[in-house]
């Protein structure tokens, strides 16, 4: 059985060293009794999928992409027709190419919650109502 000492298993998790610590001391992942103290990999991977359920997506409605990033703009470049949209969502960065006037219409800035919608080649980005 795979298991991963504290802080890979922090950084698997996009979290501190001291959030995993916490996380053991409370009961919420089990350790493997080694030292130092390591992580199984079965409970490290149930609670990335605990975690990966945390983050909802706020669009209520159902939809076929299975590729959906729920997350903070982080950056904005605007200019003239075209902008840049930087989403960091969870450990992941996601970065949509889109019109100025979209962003506009969509009243990003830097801070709000957004969704990136990627299908293939291609990122949307939409926001809760």
């Amino acid at each position: 059985m795979s298991a991963f000492k504290i802080a890979e298993a922090a950084r698997l998790l996009g979290v501190s060293d001291d959030t995993m610590r916490r996380w053991v001391d409370a009961g919420v992942l089990p350790t493997t009794g080694s030292s130092p103290a390591q992580i199984p990999g079965d409970a490290l991977a149930a609670r990335a999928v605990e975690l990966a359920r945390a983050a909802a997506d706020p669009a209520d409605r159902l939809s076929s992409a299975r590729n959906r990033f729920v997350g903070l703009v982080t950056r904005l470049q605007v200019d003239g027709v075209m902008a840049q949209v930087d989403i960091q969502a969870g450990p992941h960065r996601v970065v949509s190419l889109m019109s100025a006037e979209a962003v506009r219409e969509l009243g990003l800035e830097v801070g709000a919650l957004a969704t990136a919608v990627v299908k293939a080649t291609t990122v949307i980005v939409e926001t809760p109502k």
